[in-house]
């Protein structure tokens, strides 16, 4: 008698033991935290969750967890991306557009104002995000310090009882009248406690307390860190110290980039008598609006007049300050101190099909409307046509502009020149036409 075959899974569907997981993208099963994968435009899943971990997500912005009795709870996402991770399970939204982490880093370090534009940020392709910032962050600090670490002068001041450097005339006079010794003083010193390797210590920290961090990476972040002991540890929550970039900081550029931007988005905890949990969660719209309105200034920078972002102006008339409508786009380019065209970014976090038909358009005529601007760019991510809709009874047109964000950084930024090209010949146009761009 010949044993029974297994029959195989219908095509299309999960193992009805797999639960609603695998119709949601958890991986594979491996050793460690369940991994649960979700689209940002998903709907949610149900799994089961510790309580302790339910709280973090809920906490952590990234999801809501909401119970449904049994210890299953339906994870929903709230319109960010990242990933958080506890003990027992490891939770990761993914951009609409499933964006590569390097991707989403180029968008999250230009949005920054790091103030250099040299590369995009490198970051190594990784199935699991904490995996890919963890090895990412372990090369390029590696490449960094192959070197040795770097040095710097930093301005210290401090009480000697002999002269170094020059004396703060002022603080000696208000902390010690009459007295000579000791004296205030200013003075430079050539040293490792710099910036630079202030930040990169406490990236390495950070991402060393990450739980579930593959043990020779982990290996890899403390030797890096055991390079910069000598360097002052920044304290939680402090901001971080400001640096210029320069020829002398060059070989640590890559390594910045990438430390900046996990001290900013990503937080981790561990030790004893602490549930272990790290999240990196970003709001991919403020992303979007911050590097378009960034990288569109940068490129208007090649034509006459001045881009404000964030350009506050009044919607109607009122006595009152309490009566006034505002409105802000989230960008306006001034040319002759009049505002001549108007940008607004949509990410689209709720909808996949492109620009908004109605709301967003709206916005745009009244944004036109305030600032007396015959032309609106409607800028928003995704694959697409531009499209030219003109608005009945009016002299205003509204300018649909997708940005792909899928293409290669050189091409994103490549796609936001087109955008300011297009943009100012329209402007040049209307002059040459004669039509009124405002009062």
């Amino acid at each position: 008698m010949q044993p029974a075959k297994a029959i195989p899974p219908r095509p299309g569907r999960a193992p009805a033991s797999a639960g609603p997981l695998a119709r949601a993208g958890r991986a594979p099963a491996r050793s460690g935290p369940r991994h649960i994968v979700m689209d940002e435009l998903s709907r949610g899943v149900v799994d089961k969750l510790d309580p302790a971990s339910a709280a973090f997500i809920n906490t952590s912005g990234l999801a809501k967890a909401s119970p449904m009795g049994m210890g299953l709870y339906r994870i929903e996402p709230v319109g960010k991306v990242g990933s958080v991770r506890t003990a027992s399970v490891q939770l990761e939204v993914r951009p609409k557009d499933r964006l590569g982490l390097s991707r989403l880093l180029f968008l999250l370090s230009y949005a920054g104002e790091q103030g250099f534009r040299e590369h995009s940020v490198e970051a190594v392709e990784h199935p699991d995000l904490w995996s890919a910032l963890a090895e990412s962050l372990a090369q390029l600090a590696d490449k960094a310090l192959s070197r040795g670490v770097l040095q710097g002068y930093l301005t210290v001041e401090e009480s000697l009882r002999t002269v170094k450097g020059r004396i703060r005339i002022s603080d000696q006079i208000s902390r010690r009248p009459g007295m000579m010794v000791p004296l205030e003083v200013s003075y430079d010193e050539f040293t490792e406690d710099i910036a630079e390797n202030r930040i990169l210590r406490a990236a390495l920290e950070r991402m060393g307390k990450v739980p579930g961090v593959r043990p020779d990476v982990l290996s890899r972040l403390r030797q890096l860190k055991g390079k910069l002991d000598a360097v002052t540890r920044l304290q939680s929550g402090a901001p971080l110290p400001p640096w210029r970039a320069s020829r002398m900081n060059l070989r640590y550029h890559p390594v910045l980039r990438l430390a900046e931007v996990i001290l900013r988005n990503a937080s981790a905890e561990a030790g004893e008598g602490k549930q272990q949990t790290a999240s990196f969660v970003v709001d991919m719209g403020q992303v979007f609006e911050e590097f378009v309105g960034t990288a569109l200034r940068s490129a208007m920078s090649a034509h006459p007049g001045e881009m404000r972002l964030q350009y506050g102006a009044l919607l109607n008339e009122a006595v009152r300050d309490s009566d006034r409508i505002t409105v802000r786009p989230d960008a306006v380019h001034f040319l002759g101190g009049r505002p001549v065209v108007v940008y607004d970014s949509k990410y689209q976090a709720a909808s996949d099909a492109g620009a908004s038909l109605s709301a967003d358009h709206y916005q745009l005529l009244a944004y036109c409307t305030a600032l007396r601007v015959p032309t609106a760019w409607l800028v928003y991510a995704g694959p697409g046509e531009i499209k030219l809709r003109r608005i009945l009874n009016t002299d205003i047109d509204i300018v649909e502009y997708p940005l792909d964000l899928s293409l290669p950084p050189s091409e994103i930024l490549a796609a936001v020149a087109d955008l300011a090209e297009q943009s100012w010949g329209e402007v040049v146009r209307q002059a040459v036409a004669g039509r009124p761009t405002s009062d």
